[in-house]
């Protein structure tokens, strides 16, 4: 009888002492940033939620890294093997230092490939996750006279920043 008590008793600790169901789902992401992560997909919408072109194609490649030191580099590209006749592959990379305050990720670009324009340039991307996702969103840009909105959708695929 005593060690019948004991069990039910054990039982009832290790119940109480559970965390809830589905506790581990509600607990908040980390706002670190630092890390290596792969461009998942890439989707530009107009202000009335259309669907404009994909930026890098249907097969975009990124890379992001981001130091805990505060640096940050970035490659996207057009990931297909080829491009339709009279097309341009997309390609950008850019660099620099970066702040974060919680959820917007602000980059002093130093280094890049594209437009010289933004060389000392503030690049401002609004910060949220969706999942284990990152998501970038740009300011909204023109583009053929129309306004897009850009997300960058991330997922990190290692802790440390190669």
């Amino acid at each position: 009888m005593k060690r019948r008590n004991f069990l039910k008793s054990a039982t009832g600790a290790v119940v109480l002492a559970a965390p809830p169901l589905g506790a581990a789902l509600a607990q908040p992401k980390s706002t670190s940033l630092a890390g290596t992560w792969k461009l998942v997909r890439v989707i530009v919408k107009t202000a009335d939620g259309s669907a404009r072109p994909q930026t890098y194609g249907p097969k975009g490649l990124g890379i992001l890294t981001v130091t805990a030191e505060g640096r940050m580099m970035a490659v996207l590209s057009d990931g297909r093997p080829t491009t339709p006749d009279g097309e341009a592959r997309a390609f950008v990379a850019y660099c620099g230092n970066y702040t974060f305050d919680g959820t917007e990720l602000v980059t002093r670009v130093d280094g890049t490939t594209g437009s010289l324009s933004r060389m000392g340039s503030d690049q401002k991307r609004k910060v949220s996750f969706e999942g284990d996702l990152l998501v970038l969103s740009h300011n909204p840009t023109a583009a053929d006279g129309v306004v897009e909105y850009r997300k960058a959708y991330w997922q990190k695929i290692s802790d440390i920043s190669a």
